[in-house]
């Protein structure tokens, strides 16, 4: 997928254009870091097949892919939600500033740059308005809208968005060779992001940890307020399991916003389609449009340890009391 993207870049590569400076945004598991890293391959590989374009096969692409070329150097913050560091950003910036030791270039990859503390991004500025000549900053996030707009000025902008689900799913099934059911399965949940499809056909875990949450959502709309509120005591401590729980329903409840609006050929949680249409019988496009924006505001609020188990609290107060039957 992003042939548009990869095609732009390959072009940059071939007429010598490479800039200093790159930023590629799109949602989460969208391809934002693989074509970083294939961008990589093209501007040092040893064997291009043709101008701008990666063999994929010589040394130098192989220890790209692997993460282990020793003029590249990938940072993020530790965990996802949490804070990119200046220290990071120092330590990378140290080694931006040595010669390359056996490629063209030396390639700095920021990944989930949002993510990083004001002093980190300010301090990448500075490599960004005095780029060394043997230096490409690749800069990946959501969406440039919350970067300093002196860094997004300085990059060039490249804007990915979501595949569509059948292109999503031949990708899967003809590149990875998923089974074609699981492959449409995939495609479904992931909402055309091929990054998060692969992740989830590698980790099956991850499936069932999706599941789990489905069905915890489900027993938790059939609860009385005390038992939700016992919940939210449960899981408040634990933040990265809770924002990953809060995903899940977001995708469930907006299945129920479609289907609301009479489009359910368009819904994520293929499996669950019947417990889907049991809810959209007990509310209305208004009240799922505020369940989607309430969860919403709600992983905002934890991801910036805003008030978040009262956010928890008021969310699952508001949602309906409805047995829906599995």
């Amino acid at each position: 997928g992003h042939e548009w993207a990869v095609n732009l870049l390959a072009e940059h590569v071939a007429l010598g254009r490479e800039r200093h400076a790159y930023l590629f945004t799109g949602p989460s598991g969208v391809g934002r870091r693989t074509l970083a890293l294939r961008f990589a391959q093209s501007l040092n590989c040893l064997k291009p097949p043709f101008a701008g374009q990666p063999c994929r096969t010589c040394k130098t692409c192989k220890r790209v892919e692997q993460m282990n070329h020793p003029d590249l150097v990938m940072v993020m913050a530790e965990h996802e939600g949490e804070t990119l560091k200046i220290d990071q950003i120092r330590e990378l910036q140290h080694t931006l500033s040595l010669a390359p030791y056996e490629a063209r270039y030396r390639l700095g990859i920021i990944l989930r740059f949002e993510e990083a503390h004001i002093s980190a991004a300010n301090s990448i500025l500075k490599t960004l308005e005095e780029p060394p000549d043997h230096v490409v900053v690749i800069l990946t996030a959501i969406s440039a809208e919350n970067l300093l707009p002196t860094i997004v000025s300085r990059c060039e902008v490249l804007r990915l968005r979501s595949l569509s689900i059948d292109e999503t799913a031949e990708g899967l099934h003809i590149l990875k060779g998923v089974p074609e059911e699981m492959s449409e399965k995939l495609a479904h949940i992931s909402d055309g992001r091929p990054g998060y499809a692969i992740r989830l056909f590698e980790q099956p875990e991850l499936l069932e940890r999706r599941r789990s949450s489905l069905d915890e959502l489900i027993h938790i709309l059939a609860t009385t307020q005390r038992e939700r509120f016992a919940f939210v005591k449960g899981v408040i401590e634990d933040k990265e399991r809770l924002r990953d729980e809060l995903q899940v329903w977001l995708t469930f409840w907006r299945d129920v916003l479609v289907c609301s609006s009479g489009m359910s050929s368009s819904i994520t949680n293929l499996e669950y389609s019947s417990q889907i249409m049991q809810l959209v019988a007990f509310t209305d496009l208004n009240k799922a449009h505020f369940q989607v924006n309430a969860i919403e505001r709600t992983i905002e609020y934890i991801n910036h340890n805003v008030n978040a188990r009262q956010a928890l609290e008021v969310l699952l107060m508001d949602f309906p009391k409805v047995n829906i039957i599995t």
